[in-house]
């Protein structure tokens, strides 16, 4: 199992980084590697990487494979030696029996049933050094060259420039590792990268400029069942890594210069996912969870990117509705120059900073695990939390229509709360009924959701209106609608409180509400 961080550098940082590298006895090696698929990608449509590597004069075959969180890696190295005659060797994946990741190699291969082909290569000048850092020994290596593909229709070949940091655990713990991780990241301005350059390699010999963005997926607990629960601390850190799971590809490609709308969107829903597991299970855990500097960088970041949601999808949409009810449309403001961008929002220090403390907690030993709440005591807390988000959800619901902006504000927020610990959670419940349950708070989080939308698009319309009159329109147009949107969010509200609660121990004698 191979445990490191991977940064990506920016340009104008490289000298400094270089420099700081070098402050130590430093091994400069040229590291020259092909890259091995099926015609049709089976390898990596499952994470799989196949290569053969020269390093220095000889050569070694590798397999990978995806690990258990961001920092982990199945790995298998085989040393072929030096090549006899200057021929490069074939891959053979029978060198790789009887490993776990050679087993998946084998596996996937003999799914796909084709034949191993030349895929795209890297050509790399690696310079490492080993550091202690807390009592860990960890490799610093300083990758930098190209990665070259040629694309199986005989086009000319794609490159791209590799300018990256990793540090590799060596020996000892990964709080080790990742306290220097975040030291250098602060230090250069780097950013944590999930795009390995297998996964580079694939994207050129595809022309593929863009990829999906990720969503939320739900936790993996390795015990929920109740004679083997997890304790407080082991559901802390498999939640972290779930949301971690969703902000860190998304965040990935926006710190390389995505501004793909859907990646930014996911990338808020991560980190207000996060902001909720910080909050609601925080005394689940030792001291050391929720430190008080991990809020405002998450705060910042996702009020940042959510400045620019509000002008591409709310306002936009927003003329589209005035439009169609023949209105004038007004001229959106433009763009406000000051404002950062999603890639400077990604890549700033602090939001790096706490991504990679957080890394580092999910990653982290569970042997160590003693602090914190044990299983029972840990469902009980998630059940009291869970009641009381519920029982003031349906209460403000009741109501809702009459609250003041701020309240109603207030009610949709804790209502994304109780949805997000509710999946974090169902894992350790009966997964049905927390189905069910979830199935009801979604009619009322999507009215809530549009109800919001056009709170803010009236408070961006009247703020417009000061510039240009015909903004007066879309003030009159979507003032006129707020009762009736109000009004509709109260029913949704109120069917939550009639379900039943898949946390209540008693699930039979429970009425909601």
């Amino acid at each position: 199992m191979e445990t490191e961080f991977k940064f990506c550098i920016p340009p104008e940082r490289l000298k400094a980084v270089e420099a700081a590298v070098r402050r130590g006895a430093v091994v400069r090696t040229r590291l020259q590697a092909r890259y091995f698929d099926t015609a049709d990608h089976a390898l990596a449509a499952q994470g799989i990487v196949l290569r053969l590597r020269k390093e220095g004069r000889r050569w070694v075959q590798t397999v990978k494979a995806a690990g258990g969180g961001p920092l982990q890696r199945l790995e298998h190295n085989v040393d072929l030696g030096v090549a006899r005659g200057g021929n490069e060797p074939v891959p053979d994946p029978l060198r790789h029996a009887g490993t776990p990741v050679g087993d998946r190699l084998a596996q996937a291969l003999a799914d796909a049933g084709a034949p191993l082909l030349p895929t795209y290569g890297t050509d790399i000048w690696r310079l490492t050094r080993q550091v202690r850092a807390e009592g860990s020994t960890v490799e610093l290596a300083l990758d930098l060259g190209r990665i070259v593909a040629q694309p199986a229709d005989g086009s000319a070949p794609r490159e791209a420039a590799v300018r990256e940091l990793e540090l590799e655990l060596v020996r000892g713990g990964v709080q080790g590792l990742a306290a220097l991780a975040r030291r250098w990241a602060q230090a250069h301005g780097l950013w944590f990268s999930t795009v390995s350059k297998a996964e580079r390699g694939t994207r050129l010999l595809a022309g593929q400029e863009a990829v999906p963005a990720v969503k939320a997926s739900p936790p993996r607990f390795d015990a929920a069942d109740a004679a083997d629960a997890p304790s407080g601390r082991a559901i802390q850190r498999a939640v972290v890594a779930a949301c971690l799971a969703q902000i860190l590809p998304n965040a990935s490609e926006i710190a390389a210069g995505s501004e793909d709308a859907e990646q930014i969107h996911q990338l808020r829903i991560g980190i207000r996912r996060l902001r909720t597991a910080l909050r609601e299970l925080g005394p689940l855990g030792g001291p050391d969870f929720a430190a008080p500097a991990w809020e405002p960088p998450l705060v910042d970041a996702f009020r940042a990117l959510g400045a620019r949601r509000d002008r591409d999808e709310v306002l936009v949409g927003a003329q589209a509705q005035l439009q169609a009810a023949g209105g004038p449309l007004p001229a959106l403001p433009p763009d406000d120059d000051s404002a950062p961008s999603p890639g400077a929002v990604a890549r700033a220090s602090a939001f790096q900073g706490v991504l990679v403390a957080l890394i580092g907690f999910a990653a982290g030993d569970a042997a160590a695990d003693g602090e914190g709440l044990d299983a029972d005591a840990a469902r009980t807390h998630v059940r009291g939390r869970l009641q009381r988000l519920h029982a003031r959800t349906v209460r403000d619901g009741k109501r809702f229509a009459a609250l003041s902006p701020d309240d109603q504000h207030r009610v949709r927020k804790r209502l994304k709360r109780l949805r997000y610990l509710a999946e974090f959670v169902a894992p350790l419940f009966d997964a049905r009924a927390a189905a069910r349950y979830l199935d009801r708070l979604r009619p009322a989080q999507d009215a809530l959701g549009t109800y919001n939308d056009e709170v803010v698009a009236l408070a961006a319309y009247r703020e417009l209106a000061a510039q240009d009159p015909l903004a007066w329109f879309a003030v009159g147009w979507f003032s006129g609608r707020q009762p009736a949107l109000a009004q509709a969010c109260v029913k949704p509200l109120h069917r939550i409180g009639k379900g039943p609660r898949f946390w209540k121990k008693n699930k039979g004698k429970d009425k909601g509400g």
